[in-house]
């Protein structure tokens, strides 16, 4: 079933289109992050201002280090040691959208370790979109059955897969700077 659902993804994801997907921490509204028409897509169903960033998760160090002009070393050791899902804000982000990247040109970016996102994002061999399945102002849905209709019929596909992430919870964020300072902006 999970690599049928794979499969649908990546073809959706190649086409240019929005999906609905079990990431490693809630559910999240998704897109190949170097296509800004997705991109722009994804603000539209939210209902959200360009202006505030989505991150970006990715699969592996390689893929991290092509899309961060430079990753700190404080950076490795945040994602190996880190005990829950870390998202680490990055100064310089490169090869993704311009409509993804904040106005201080910084992107977060988490490293996926295990799961669907992790096997999708393997298969798909780039960074994906990801932000909360929500409209931008509301809760974030600590499950699939909290998933508003707007958003659930604003993307082009939902993964099959209702059961996941079932009481998953945001990840953390560190803002990275590479002067060595280090921002706790969620816990």
């Amino acid at each position: 079933m999970i690599s049928i659902e794979i499969e649908k993804a990546v073809d959706h994801l190649k086409k240019g289109n929005i999906i609905l997907y079990p990431t490693d921490t809630i559910w999240g509204i998704g897109c190949d992050a170097t296509n800004a028409e997705a991109v722009s897509q994804i603000y539209k169903i939210k209902k959200r201002a360009e202006s505030k960033s989505m991150l970006c998760l990715v699969s592996e160090l390689r893929m991290l280090e092509k899309h961060v002009y430079e990753v700190p070393d404080a950076a490795y050791d945040i994602i190996e040691h880190a005990d829950k899902p870390t998202t680490i804000i990055y100064d310089k982000p490169i090869g993704v959208a311009q409509n993804l990247i904040a106005e201080d040109d910084s992107l977060g970016i988490r490293l996926v370790k295990k799961g669907f996102a992790f096997e999708l994002l393997k298969k798909f061999r780039r960074p994906l979109v990801s932000t909360s399945a929500n409209i931008s102002g509301f809760p974030a849905p600590k499950n699939f059955s909290e998933i508003a209709p707007d958003i659930l019929n604003g993307v082009d596909y939902v993964v099959n897969l209702p059961g996941e992430n079932a009481t998953a919870k945001p990840s953390s964020i560190i803002k990275l700077k590479n002067n060595g300072q280090v921002q706790i902006i969620r816990k």
